[in-house]
């Protein structure tokens, strides 16, 4: 069947079968977005256990991220090729084993080992936006990809019932040798996964729809050499890179920083995680009416506010006088309120930016989904592998904590002078009459 037939408006019986597909597959990557995402939580009584220092914590969730990211771009072909659904179940089973297994680890070789083998969770997303834009027209694939992509919230989950499970059952030994505490956990997610897995099989259509089931792989693999293929990646980094590697930092930066406990910690970091998952349909609603790149700057413009306020580090100007006295001038102190509201609004902007970045994808390249936003779910996972550690580094090279907003500042101006500069020489080479044409024309041109 071809990607034209496919994006046909559907009848009522396929209408069904793309709603149960669209379910199926949020349930599901909302589970799995949990399970890659659970060492944000579990991160802070590991490091108690294990006495392990920021570094070594932090490449602990940074294994899981590179799992998570390095094969989305093959997962998104073979969807692609062979459907969603046998991609989705197979993931589900797999990353089910290490899961379990991380209740069990005595070691920090062993944590390392299994966090990388749970990161086989995050390479469903790639998987989904294939599946997703295999079921839904184009006038609706926005919607749909944002619906899909708000599974995003699964970051919250453990840090919500987390802390709480965690204090409730220390201490504690259940049925097969499984602890109480933070191994416990794991074990929860397991479970979960083979439910959701058989559930999966059950409800969504066993009839999928392949679009490049009959296309070469080194056909699907030639839009990749497009650098507008590679600046979307950049973007992706931006709001969803940062985005996963703030979801895992910022437990312990409040429990650092803001000596609140674990529980605390979860709660706020929430308000951070639900804006930058829910807001994702808000994003495709936007960007289906007003163009994605629209959308871009504006969230652009709203992360460089809000980082740039928060990478200031805390302290006065001291000036030194001829009689070798020093006085303080312009004290300045973020207060744990306004550290959660510019957090939040930069959760609203990476919700927003996460839906307008895969826009682009479906709308420029409708026969290749697969392997295009592979590759840009690679990259935004691989930025959420690097900052994490990179954030470490640089508070250890630095001496303040706020040097974790001034990477993420760095990242977006990157990330928006180059989209400026690109938008530019298109409008400057096109003719007045022509400057005002939709955005896919004008992209055309870059």
């Amino acid at each position: 069947m071809s990607t034209r037939l496919i994006e046909v408006a559907p009848d009522h019986e396929t209408a069904q079968g793309a709603g149960r597909v669209m379910v199926m597959s949020t349930v599901a990557f909302t589970l799995m977005f949990a399970v890659w995402l659970m060492f944000g939580i579990l991160g802070v009584p590991i490091q108690q256990e294990f006495g392990l220092t920021d570094v070594q914590l932090s490449w602990v969730s940074a294994m899981a991220v590179l799992n998570g990211s390095m094969w989305r771009l093959p997962a998104g072909i073979i969807a692609d090729r062979i459907g969603g659904r046998k991609v989705t179940l197979f993931l589900l089973f797999a990353t089910a084993i290490p899961a379990y297994l991380v209740s069990f680890a005595q070691s920090y070789a062993w944590l390392l080992v299994l966090a990388f083998g749970v990161g086989f969770a995050g390479n469903l997303f790639s998987v989904g936006v294939a599946w997703d834009s295999a079921w839904f027209g184009k006038d609706r694939k926005g919607l749909a990809l944002g619906v899909f992509g708000a599974g995003n919230v699964g970051a919250s989950v453990t840090k919500l019932i987390g802390p709480g499970i965690i204090a409730a059952t220390a201490g504690s030994t259940f049925a097969f040798g499984i602890q109480g505490g933070w191994r416990l956990i794991p074990v929860i997610y397991a479970v979960l996964l083979v439910i959701v897995g058989v559930l999966t099989w059950v409800i969504v259509p066993r009839v999928d729809r392949a679009p490049g089931a009959s296309r070469p792989v080194r056909e699907t693999l030639i839009p990749l050499k497009q650098l507008r293929v590679w600046r979307f990646s950049l973007y992706y980094v931006a709001v969803f890179g940062a985005y996963v590697a703030l979801s895992a930092w910022l437990p312990k930066y409040y429990v650092d920083n803001f000596q609140v406990d674990l529980a605390t910690a979860g709660l706020l970091t929430a308000t951070f995680i639900f804006p930058a998952s829910l807001l994702r349909p808000l994003g495709g609603w936007l960007s289906d009416r007003w163009g994605a790149r629209t959308v871009m700057y504006l969230t652009f413009g709203l992360m460089l506010a809000t980082s740039g306020l928060l990478m200031m580090p805390n302290g006065h100007l001291s000036i030194a006088h001829a009689d070798g006295t020093f006085t303080e001038h312009l004290p300045y102190h973020m207060q744990l309120p306004w550290f959660v509201v510019l957090v939040f609004l930069l959760g609203c902007a990476m919700g927003v930016g996460k839906a307008a970045v895969y826009k682009h994808i479906p709308e420029y390249f409708p026969d290749n989904v697969g392997s295009v936003g592979g590759l840009v779910g690679m990259f935004g996972g691989l930025g959420g592998f690097f900052l994490p550690p990179l954030f470490a580094y640089t508070k250890a090279a630095f001496g303040f904590p706020t040097s974790t907003f001034f990477v993420i500042f760095v990242l977006v101006a990157v990330c928006a002078t180059w989209m400026h500069v690109t938008i530019h020489r298109m409008m400057t080479q096109a003719t007045p009459a022509t400057a005002g044409l939709i955005e896919p024309e004008l992209e055309a041109a870059s």
